[in-house]
């Protein structure tokens, strides 16, 4: 078992395992089941949920752990979080957050509300804000904190003043996330329950 938990990828491994024996066992519980587009609705859904987790907890280890605590960590320290630590969450960050608005959009379109939660159709409009912040949120990682954290680790080459700029407007920007976060999530959860 220690040999299973000392590593991630084998970690991910069994996790992935463990779900399709579940996954196996329900189904066959219920009679079985059929890809159909209930199914790929489903899975959809799960790996949207699954992936949105990744973004939203990375979101707030960012900003819950990281940022509030850079000015704890020594001077001589602080490279292994610019250098190894941050640009791997960052990794993940950005694709999860892609990730989830894949998933999200292919989770609308198998159940058949894409168009109307965009235009905020009832009874679709709660989740179609959901649907819009979520858009905001990952426009603002690709196209704001993505660009200006490579210039704040040094990533990109930048004067000092630039550098000290860029990270400021990381650090805005997510904590505009950050905001932005759970009315995101409410409005996702408050589909199921009519909009409230």
């Amino acid at each position: 078992m220690s040999n299973l938990l000392s590593s991630l990828p084998k970690t991910i491994h069994a996790s992935l395992a463990l779900a399709i024996l579940l996954f196996l066992g329900l189904f066959y519980l219920n009679d079985g089941f059929a890809f159909d587009t209930l199914f790929w609705s489903w899975l959809a859904r799960l790996t949207h949920v699954v992936v949105a987790i990744m973004w939203i907890g990375l979101l707030w280890y960012f900003n819950f752990v990281q940022i509030p605590n850079m000015g704890k960590i020594p001077d001589e320290q602080k490279p292994a979080i610019g250098k190894v630590i941050a640009p791997t969450a960052l990794f993940w960050f950005r694709w999860a957050a892609l990730a989830t608005v894949v998933t999200g959009i292919l989770v609308a379109a198998a159940n058949g509300y894409l168009a109307q939660a965009l235009t905020f159709t009832p009874p679709f409009h709660a989740i179609g804000i959901g649907m819009w912040i979520a858009l905001v949120m990952a426009f603002n990682v690709w196209f704001i904190i993505w660009p200006n954290q490579k210039k704040a680790l040094g990533m990109v080459t930048v004067e000092p003043e630039a550098k000290a700029t860029a990270a400021r407007l990381a650090m805005l920007t997510s904590r505009v996330n950050t905001m932005l976060s759970i009315p995101m999530l409410y409005m996702m959860v408050a589909q199921q329950n009519g909009g409230l």
